[in-house]
């Protein structure tokens, strides 16, 4: 076993998403009040802080206030401000209306929020937090849970320079071990390491699997003429059916700039359905096309969010560490929005760890204030108003699903005396490929629609090529013996990078072939594959797509 070196902290966080950074700022915030010395490290994936962050995004900046309430004079980038504030029901053939407001879920609305790209907040965030001393080490991915007997004392971080087969090449080098008292772990949405927690701490005990969408999103400059800074625009309806639940978002930035995109949810029943594709769809709806006709397309990504809710939640502590963020699924489907309630519950970690640390040699092992102050936090006074939106858009549909919760949030304020629970996995929601009718997609015509590579390619995708595969299968032989024939291998649709292949094998039978190096991470496959056989695991840092401002 190749010897590691450690170096150790006083708290390790894993992941430099708002979630994390808000927690480091926090922690060091707390030790310059008592005038105590910290040692907080930053671990992150990413090739620099934001390069793997991807979010709509309209924030809710109430954490912000509370964290920071000088942002504004800090130059925090979070300057455009919602002017206005549309929904439309999209339906076949172009056409489609406006929904009333008075009739949009108080949730939804935008007033007093902005649009920001979740990754310049990231950098703010992170240049804030080692002003204030903290350790930040990007392009390092954290591939391994460190225990001492079953307490968690910190992660290892992957080894650099093995070739495919997992031997050291020339420019091997080990990972380092980061060794700490606690350890918070904000991977983000379905994080690798939290799946292992989860498994490990039987997490998940009690509550309903979590549930996901994946989002497709592109950054187009558009034609000033065509720009209204601070506009808001959300869909629902068209080009998915009403029992498939999604819908899409216009947002006009600074600069000319608009990020749009679709979030589809992944308990979808038709194997045949590719989020991809239907996002391509619906730019090509004239209430959007309209927008871009004109403008270039500059970005491209994709990422999973959770939707479960506060029915979906794990339990959050273990001896040595807790979840945080959307790593334990604290996004609000109401609201569509997550990163508030990641930079909030980062915050209430940091402050449960910050007061284990000052009691010294009895700090408890499992900080069970943690959880305590999230429920006597906002943040689960809204999930609490907001716990039955998902389970009711996938009993009722996507129109008789609104309108409950038209009526659950603006009659009763999220206080109805039922609580919907939504027990069925999103992979195994996929019916028969036999049974589900087929979509025939149009081709992309390169100027509003595009196809998968050249997304990718905006993307900035990058990965060592020779380098362990990670888009692990348990089993190499289900996909073309099980997947194949009864859902046509949907591998090949729900991936948003073209990752997943199946291809001739020159033998005249069929091969399942795995594009590594295309992988947005995502995290679809791991989430959506109907048999659960693949595993999704780190690359070498810094490895992955590398967004600007997105």
């Amino acid at each position: 076993m190749t010897e590691r070196e450690s170096m150790d902290f006083d708290v390790v966080i894993v992941g430099a998403g708002p979630c994390g950074l808000g927690a480091a700022c926090r922690l060091l915030q707390l030790a310059e009040e008592t005038g105590r010395e910290l040692n907080v490290c930053v671990v992150e994936k990413g090739s620099e802080i934001g390069a793997h962050i991807m979010s709509g995004a309209v924030f809710e900046p109430r954490p912000l206030d509370e964290l920071f309430p000088d942002w504004r004079d800090r130059g925090a980038p979070v300057t455009v401000p919602v002017t206005g504030d549309d929904f439309y029901l999209l339906t076949s053939g172009n056409g489609g209306m406006r929904v009333p407001d008075l009739l949009v879920p108080k949730p939804a609305r935008n007033h007093g929020n902005y649009i920001i790209s979740l990754g310049e907040l990231c950098r703010w965030l992170a240049e804030q937090a080692e002003a204030m001393g903290a350790n930040l080490f990007p392009g390092f991915a954290a591939a391994e849970v460190l225990y001492e007997g079953d307490r968690v004392v910190g992660v290892a971080t992957g080894d650099m320079g093995r070739n495919r087969e997992g031997a050291p090449k020339g420019s091997f080098e080990p990972g380092y071990e980061l060794r700490a008292q606690y350890t918070i772990f904000s991977e983000g949405c379905h994080g690798s390491l939290g799946k292992q927690l989860m498994e490990r701490f039987d997490l998940r005990a009690g509550a309903d699997p979590q549930h996901y969408g994946l989002g497709v999103k592109e950054i187009w400059e558009i034609e000033p003429g065509k720009h209204d800074q601070g506009r808001v625009m959300h869909t629902l309806g068209w080009p998915l059916d009403y029992s498939t639940e999604g819908g899409g978002f216009l947002y006009h930035a600074k600069n000319n700039l608009v990020s749009l995109g679709l979030i589809v949810a992944l308990n979808y029943r038709n194997p045949w359905l590719s989020p991809f594709e239907e996002f391509q769809r619906w730019k090509q709806h004239p209430r959007i096309r309209r927008v871009l006709e004109g403008g270039k397309r500059i970005s491209y990504g994709a990422r999973c969010v959770n939707k479960g809710g506060l029915q979906s939640l794990p339990k959050l502590v273990f001896p040595g560490g807790l979840l945080a963020g959307c790593e334990a699924g604290f996004l609000n489907g109401a609201k569509i929005k997550g990163s508030h309630t990641a930079l909030k519950t980062g915050m209430i970690a940091a402050d449960s760890v910050f007061a284990a640390l000052a009691d010294g040699e009895t700090a408890p092992a499992v900080l069970n204030d943690y959880p305590e102050a999230v429920r006597a936090s906002w943040v689960y006074q809204e999930l609490h108003r907001a716990r039955n939106f998902g389970p009711a858009q996938k009993k009722l549909g996507t129109l008789a699903g609104s309108a409950f919760t038209w009526v659950d949030q603006n009659l009763f304020g999220g206080r109805l005396p039922v609580t919907l629970r939504s027990k069925e996995p999103d992979h195994a929601c996929l019916a028969p490929a036999e049974t589900a009718q087929r979509i025939e997609y149009p081709k992309p015509d390169g100027v509003i629609s595009f196809d998968r590579l050249s997304s990718v390619f905006l993307s900035s995708t990058n990965h060592e090529e020779d380098q362990p595969c990670h888009l692990q299968l348990a089993d190499p032989e289900v996909p073309v013996r099980d997947n194949l024939p009864r859902y046509a291998e949907p591998a090949q649709r729900y991936c948003p990078a073209g990752v997943y292949e199946v291809v001739d094998d020159g033998n005249g039978g069929q091969r399942f072939q795995i594009n590594a190096q295309n992988c947005v991470h995502c995290k679809t496959c791991d989430i959506k594959d109907p048999a659960q056989n693949i595993n999704w695991v780190v690359p070498e840092g810094s490895g992955g797509p590398n967004y600007s401002g997105m």
